[in-house]
């Protein structure tokens, strides 16, 4: 509600700072063009509405706030004479959405000089051309360079996750490679004992038991046994005795096989009990290569599955398959996200997963979500590889009233008091020089309060530091798929 529009005074808009420097004609115009009004205590105009004035304060108090999380959070108050807010960026026209940044509210019966955004864009066009040119070369060169910067903020961190996925691909694929090497010199022993059990009339009669045998071999290494190398080394020299017993050659070469198995000395009992003494030598080398390669088989099917996992990881990471904006899974994201950091956090971070598993999907972008968590944990990282100590990288989920919780907990240092209200600052770092542009926190805090109405702030004494992202748990948005 506002007391309706009064005489505008040139005098009066001389003396603001805005306007000081400005001759009689174009005072003159302002009044002309312009309006004076009162505004009674509530708001005046809100955050993404159409732009259609500026305001300049004359008398009273104005507060500007923005909508974070679904809350309106104070980001200015001032009762200095000729501050303004609204339609601002009138001069750059359709360049930019021409809204409301912000919204105002006045705290007390407050007067403005008002002036509609077409005018402010004429004005500004018609008395300062080069100060508009200059202007629109600050405001999109400094966007054009943050977005710059963001882009080399996310190459940066795929190229850490590049060289992790790397690195973890390489491991399985180097043991299946080597499983196949070896599985093939196995299977060339095999038959060749094999075609000496053929070759031999009394050794063929028996092959019926040792394919009995070999058939319980492949149920016990369905679950082999869990050994300490302690435990292991006991049992293999248990079984080296029974094969020297049994007078068998090379039984240290046939143990491990035989341990890892799960075939014991116990076991072979069974053997000596089936097979004649005459049999029993070329029966457990036939059977040790059988072993052998069953072992094989089962390291290639476990690296191969492992090489399955980090891919089926890195394209949940990348979301490759996913519309832009659905119902997610937020557990499916920070797991696929650690697998993707998990070179970088090393063996000497223990991580630790508190996850609430009862947690509904939520309404999101899952890529951005990824980006926010790379950066969080990435900022965990770096602060534990930076101490002395092996430290522990908690990540936590929760519900929070209308919300879902995640918390990225480190036991690092801590980050000092006096920086801790930098740390979203637009390039912000605390890293050497080349290891961060100090955008991470400040992309991270756009994504979760302006693309997912969020909130996104820290806690920190040392030995315990926590990033706290909060996201609403539903969405009325349209564009929302849910998808299993």
């Amino acid at each position: 509600m506002t007391g309706g529009p009064v005489r505008c005074e040139e005098d009066e808009l001389r003396s603001l700072f805005l306007f000081e420097k400005l001759g009689s004609d174009q005072l003159a115009r302002l009044c002309r063009e312009g309006r004076v009004e009162w505004f009674d205590p509530g708001t005046v105009y809100r955050e993404g509405d159409p732009a259609a004035c500026l305001f300049v304060l004359l008398d009273g108090t104005l507060v500007l706030s923005r909508r974070v999380g679904g809350q309106d959070v104070d980001v200015n108050r001032s009762s200095t004479r000729g501050v303004y807010a609204g339609a601002f960026q009138a001069y750059l026209g359709d360049q930019v959405p021409q809204v409301y940044n912000n919204s105002m509210r006045v705290a007390e019966r407050s007067r403005f000089f008002v002036l509609p955004a077409d005018t402010f864009a004429e004005i500004m066009h018609e008395w300062f051309p080069m100060a508009v040119h200059l202007l629109e070369g600050l405001f999109f060169g400094a966007k054009n360079t943050q977005q710059a910067i963001g882009q080399r903020e996310r190459l940066l961190a795929l190229g850490s996750l590049t060289a992790g996925l790397t690195h973890e691909l390489n491991n399985p694929a180097a043991a299946a490679a080597r499983a196949a090497s070896s599985l093939r010199a196995r299977f060339a022993a095999m038959h060749r004992r094999l075609g000496e059990i053929a070759a031999d009339p009394y050794l063929r009669s028996h092959l019926d038991t040792l394919t009995g045998l070999h058939e319980s071999v492949a149920e016990r290494l369905a679950q082999p046994p869990e050994l300490s190398p302690l435990q292991a080394a006991d049992h293999e020299d248990a079984v080296v005795d029974w094969l020297e017993e049994h007078g068998i050659a090379d039984g240290w070469q046939l143990a491990p096989a035989f341990v890892q198995a799960g075939l014991e000395a116990g076991w072979l009992d069974r053997i000596a009990q089936a097979l004649p003494a005459d049999v029993l030598g070329p029966a457990v080398h036939w059977l040790s290569c059988t072993v052998e390669t069953e072992l094989l088989m089962n390291e290639i099917e476990d690296s191969t599955s492992r090489v399955s996992t980090l891919v089926d990881s890195a394209k949940q990471y990348a979301q490759l398959d996913r519309a832009p904006y659905l119902m997610t899974d937020v557990h499916e994201l920070l797991d696929s996200t650690l697998v993707m950091l998990s070179q970088k956090i090393g063996p000497r971070i223990r991580v630790v997963k508190d996850y609430d598993r009862t947690l509904p999907r939520i309404p999101g972008y899952p890529g951005e979500l990824n980006q926010v968590w790379t950066n969080l944990i990435d900022n965990a990282v770096s602060a534990l590889t930076g101490s002395a100590a092996d430290g522990t990288l908690t990540v936590r989920t929760a519900r929070d009233g209308d919300r879902l919780l995640v918390e990225i907990c480190d036991t690092g240092p801590g980050i000092p008091p006096d920086i801790r209200d930098r740390v979203f600052d637009p390039f912000f770092t605390t890293k050497p020089v080349g290891e961060g542009t100090g955008l991470g926190l400040d992309i991270s805090w756009r994504i979760v309060v302006n693309r997912h109405s969020g909130d996104l702030r820290v806690d920190s004494v040392p030995g315990d530091t926590r990033f706290q992202v909060r996201l609403p748990l539903t969405s009325t948005a349209e564009r929302v798929e849910h998808v299993q």
